[in-house]
This record gives C-alpha cells, sequence and structure tokens, in this order.
C-alpha cells in the first residue's frame, strides 16, 4: 500500500467513500458535479492542503483523508495539522487500514514540522471515536459549528 496525493483520477473514489461513508459504492457511479470539481482543484492548488489517499497493490483506493496545515502562534508558533473526512472502505474495514492510514499521515505532518495533530469526528460515529483513542487521540476540546 502507499499513500499518496490524490489526483483527479481519483475524485470519484475519494467521493464514494466520503459521501457514502457507511456503504461501498462503484466509484464509476459516482457523480462528480462542478461543485466537486471546483473543490478538488482548490485543495490541490493550495499548498496548506492535502487530500491523501491510501491505495492498495491493485490500485483500489482504500481510504482517504484530507490534511490542512495551520499556522498558528500557539505552540510556540509551530503547524498542526487538522485531519478531515477520514474514510476506509466500508468492505474493508478492520484489517488495520484506518490504522495504517492515520499512522502514514502522522508521519507525514511530522516530516512537515508540525507538532500536533488534531480531528475532528461526529458525536454520532462512536466506533470511530474508540478506534482513534486507540492509536492515542485524546478529547481534549469540544468543537462547535455554526452553520451559514
Amino acid at each position: 500500500m502507499i499513500l499518496r496525493t490524490a489526483t483527479r483520477a481519483d475524485l470519484p473514489a475519494v467521493l464514494a467513500l466520503v459521501v457514502h461513508e457507511n456503504a461501498t459504492v462503484d466509484p464509476s457511479t459516482v457523480v462528480v458535479d462542478d461543485a466537486y470539481e471546483q473543490a478538488f482543484r482548490d485543495l490541490d492548488a493550495d499548498p496548506r492542503n492535502e487530500l491523501l489517499v491510501l491505495e492498495g497493490e491493485d490500485g483500489l483506493v482504500l481510504g482517504c483523508l484530507q490534511a490542512t496545515y495551520i499556522p498558528g502562534l500557539g505552540r510556540h508558533g509551530q503547524e498542526r495539522a487538522l485531519f478531515e473526512a477520514v474514510r476506509v472502505r466500508a468492505d474493508r474495514r478492520g484489517e488495520g487500514l484506518g490504522r495504517e492510514l492515520l499512522a502514514r499521515a502522522v508521519d507525514r505532518a511530522k516530516a512537515r514540522g508540525c507538532t500536533l495533530v488534531q480531528l475532528t469526528s461526529n458525536k454520532a460515529r462512536t466506533r470511530a471515536h474508540g478506534f482513534y483513542a486507540s492509536l492515542g487521540f485524546e478529547r481534549s476540546h469540544d468543537g462547535f459549528k455554526l452553520t451559514l
């Protein structure tokens, strides 16, 4: 397996994971509309964002996440990494792929000089919370969102 930056060709597979997180969807059936195209172009052009995919030996996208690198004055000016949309194919969960995906993404953040990795997870995803805790992530803050 390899962890690499997603290309435009990966977009249907990534959307199959992110939009249909609890089902295994054939990427060839995923509609990639203009909004998704623009979002991908924006991510791809931004040096502080990476859309990463975990690719199996057969070329199949097994997992994905978006990493955003955030500069700040906290932590003595060190960057932090924010992981969003962490997904593994529903039919391949329980095989250690999520652990591999996150371990490699954390290593990538360390290599960039980040001193902290943070992520958010929907409160309804209780299995994911246990998984993140098993990797050493700690619940340290409550998050708030405002839909606009």
